[in-house]
């Protein structure tokens, strides 16, 4: 088992910064995906930002390229979301998710993850 755990979430002004953590323990893995996902009341959880092992390729939604930034630091078994430039519609619960192997590419979809945090809220106001 994985255990993952998020921190950096809380209330910010429309315009500000924050910076999201997750850091991964439990189980090790050689090689492994990683990726955060957001999801509000009503709507299915939506991937926001993933990176593959050698941080050779990542993903970000539409909406939030050129404001978010993922990164990960293996020796820390580590992974950050530097968001930039929030906006209301970024209000939601954010999901760290693993996905354990050495895959080609990058995975954005649910179900490719196997391992979940518990998830860490961000709300924007206007």
């Amino acid at each position: 088992q994985v255990q993952l755990v998020e921190t950096g979430g809380g209330l910010v002004q429309d315009g500000d910064s924050l910076r999201l953590s997750c850091v991964a323990s439990g189980r090790s893995f050689s090689f492994y995906s990683l990726a955060w996902f957001r999801q509000t009341p009503g709507k299915e959880r939506e991937a926001v930002a993933a990176i593959s092992w050698r941080e050779s390729t990542t993903y970000y939604l539409d909406s939030v390229k050129g404001r978010f930034t993922i990164s990960r630091d293996n020796d820390k078994k580590t992974v950050y979301l530097q968001m930039n430039k929030l906006k209301p519609e970024d209000t939601a619960i954010y999901y760290c998710a693993f996905a354990p192997g050495l895959r080609v590419g990058v995975l954005r979809f649910e179900r490719e993850y196997t391992y979940w945090g518990q998830g860490t809220q961000v709300t924007v106001s206007s």
